[in-house]
This record gives structure tokens, sequence and C-alpha cells, in this order.
């Protein structure tokens, strides 16, 4: 299992009327949580995309637990599961600067060989990037 950690402060354009995180902002956490966790395994989209490997998120599962409000710091807890496939899903958990659960859910995205269009592996250059959080002592 793979897992990282990090801080986005909620800006006030991500708030609606009420004063909370507009709803539809946490995927945009989402994908903040998932590119930074992508990064600090040493990869990234557009190493991806340079390498003809397009990411489209197919499901995001999105559980709202409590709201967050202007600039609180919000620390994104993303985690892999699993060893990718032709698929890899990436888990959240959300919290506030009270170290207090708001937010979780899951996005899973495909693999996409941008030449033909069609799903496929995982990168054997990601894979190896991965694994080593997968092998059992």
């Amino acid at each position: 299992m793979y897992t990282s950690e990090t801080t986005v402060r909620v800006r006030y354009a991500e708030t609606d009327k009420m004063g909370y995180v507009y709803y539809g902002n946490y995927a945009q956490y989402y994908e903040v949580g998932r590119v930074e966790a992508l990064r600090t395994l040493g990869s990234s989209y557009k190493e991806m995309e340079d390498n003809g490997i397009m990411l489209p998120v197919y499901l995001c599962d999105i559980k709202y637990i409590k709201p967050a409000v202007y600039d609180d710091l919000l620390v994104i807890k993303t985690t892999i599961k699993e060893i990718p496939t032709a698929k890899i899903t990436f888990d959240y958990e959300i919290y506030n600067q009270k170290n207090e659960l708001i937010n979780k859910g899951s996005t899973s995205l495909v693999f996409i060989n941008m030449t033909n269009n069609k799903p496929c592996a995982a990168p054997e250059s990601f894979l190896a990037k991965i694994r080593k959080y997968f092998e059992t002592k």
C-alpha cells in the first residue's frame, strides 16, 4: 500500500454562498492529491502523456462528512491500495486543521494508449516505482 499527504488552503473562490467549500471542488482536491502522490513516487501525468499514456477518470465516489470553509488548511491523504493493472484506484481522506476527517472518496482511472485510444496495461516504468510498496516482508 502506498500513501502520501499534501496540503491545500481553501481559497475564497472555492466557497459557496453558505461559506462552505462548493461540493464540486472536492474532485479538484482529489486531483491535487493524486498528482502529488504520483510526483512523490517519482512519476507524473506529464511523463505518462509524453510516453503516450493518458489517465482519464472513469469513476469518482465522494462522501461529504463535514464542510470545509474559507482559509482552512486541508490535508489530503491519498492511498493506492492495489498494484495498478489497466486501471488505478486512489482513495482519499481529507482532514481539516483540527485533524477532523471531513471528506473521503475514491477515483478510478484507466490507462489509455493515446495512439489507438484503447485501455492498456500500466507502464512498466511506473509499476517499477510502486511495486516496492506492496512487497511483503
